[in-house]
């Protein structure tokens, strides 16, 4: 008996040793346990691919580099059949963990190998993804590869640049590939079957419900906001409190308020995540504030809703305060529903395992948000550990990946063959 978790566990170890070294402040190399550090179109992530590259063909498939850095690993179905679409992305934040993209990478490839030995033909073609850069860390931009494949990707991406001047162009063009060929990479709707992305929680939703596996019913919509608050300082032993332009007691308001809104609902999250006052001394009253507000939904009407309340209450507490308010929503993503079809036919895989098929939304973003441009999706959750992720600590454990692994064998076997 194979025990696939335990193998799973073993191979992501070996592609947590694909990093860049990593440095502290003052450019010091640190110890060897500060996570994973993967970027696209470096030679951490050819030496990854070449890793994955030996698995898919020792597990049968055939291999190619796509033009957006997209490494697939095909298994061929009968002449003429259907593709489904399954993996995520091979890179990482800074100094992250070892399982958050690429685990969604080996664990269906892993099912493909284990029904493989166990003598199951699939009556259509699967595609195993490994997408080159989803984190967006390195260069202003992510979703290149789904997008690609979706046909919804902007060729102004490519003259975006890293922190270090060189552009998205350059960079492929030295990894060996030609962003010119991109729109080339579009593929035929009426061939694909869906897409399947597996990724680690991010949360403690699972843990907290003794759950290995979930499985995701959409993936939230995202806007964000930028706010200045701007008062008038003066010394803060010499100007009386009543009538003060005070900055700052009027941010802690709004910032009261995106929390109490927030924990009003059960879907919906705010988080003041960015926060700038001037003169920023001690004993000066503060006269400007600068915030950033970001919400978070599975339900577009209810982000939008949050949104527009905390307009309101900005434009309420500005004036209330005698402040002038620059608000700017200055960015939106729409939420993204998983299909519904396939989302049951994989609750009844992760329940084949006796997992409960616990469904919940996503938080983050992920390929498969790009990828529904393209065909339909469905993501499957696996527990991490006290919710941890973007970080070294971040794990799943061999018995949860294993589930994983028999839940996506359980989904190949009985998924149908036609669209």
């Amino acid at each position: 008996m194979i025990d696939w978790g335990a193998v799973a566990d073993q191979r992501l170890a070996e592609l947590a040793q694909i990093s860049e070294p990593a440095s502290n402040q003052d450019g010091d190399q640190k110890g060897s346990n500060q996570g994973v550090t993967r970027l696209p179109f470096t030679r951490e992530h050819r030496a990854a691919l070449t890793l994955l590259e030996s698995w898919m063909l020792k597990a049968g498939l055939s291999v190619r580099l796509d033009d957006a850095g997209t490494l697939i690993g095909r298994q061929a179905g009968p002449r003429g059949a259907a593709t489904l679409l399954m993996g995520s992305h091979q890179d990482s934040v800074r100094n992250g963990g070892a399982y958050d993209g690429i685990m969604g990478v080996l664990l269906p490839l892993m099912a493909l190998e284990k029904l493989a030995h166990e003598g199951v033909k699939l009556p259509f073609a699967v595609e195993i993804l490994a997408f080159a850069d989803e984190e967006g860390v390195r260069f202003p931009t992510a979703l290149m590869g789904p997008r690609a494949l979706a046909g919804s990707f902007d060729p102004a991406a490519l003259d975006m640049q890293d922190n270090k001047g060189q552009s998205l162009q350059q960079a492929m063009q030295e990894f060996g590939l030609n962003p010119v060929a991109i729109p080339s990479l579009r593929r035929d709707a009426s061939q694909i079957l869906g897409y399947v992305e597996t990724h680690i929680e991010q949360g403690p939703v699972l843990e907290q419900s003794g759950q290995a596996l979930g499985v995701v019913t959409a993936i939230c919509g995202i806007e964000r906001h930028q706010v200045s608050l701007i008062g008038q300082t003066g010394h803060a032993g010499t100007l009386p409190m009543k009538g003060r332009r005070d900055a700052l007691v009027a941010a802690a308001a709004l910032i009261s308020e995106v929390n109490r809104i927030a924990c009003a609902s059960d879907e919906l999250r705010g988080t003041v995540g960015a926060l700038q006052l001037w003169p920023g001394v001690v004993n000066a009253v503060p006269q400007q504030v600068n915030l950033t507000i970001e919400l978070r939904s599975p339900d577009d009407g209810e982000r939008e809703q949050a949104g527009q309340a905390l307009q309101a209450f900005a434009g309420r507490i500005a004036e209330q305060h005698g402040l002038n308010l620059k608000m700017v929503r200055s960015y939106q993503q729409a939420a993204q529903a998983c299909d519904t079809a396939m989302t049951a036919k994989l609750a009844s895989a992760v329940q084949a395992t006796g997992n409960q098929g616990l469904r919940l939304p996503s938080g983050a973003t992920h390929d498969a948000s790009a990828m529904a441009d393209l065909c339909p999706i469905a993501m499957l959750f696996v527990r991490c550990k006290e919710g941890v992720s973007h970080a070294p600590e971040e794990e799943a454990s061999p018995a949860d990946m294993g589930a994983a692994i028999d839940a996506l064998c359980h989904f190949l076997h009985h998924y149908p063959s036609q669209l």
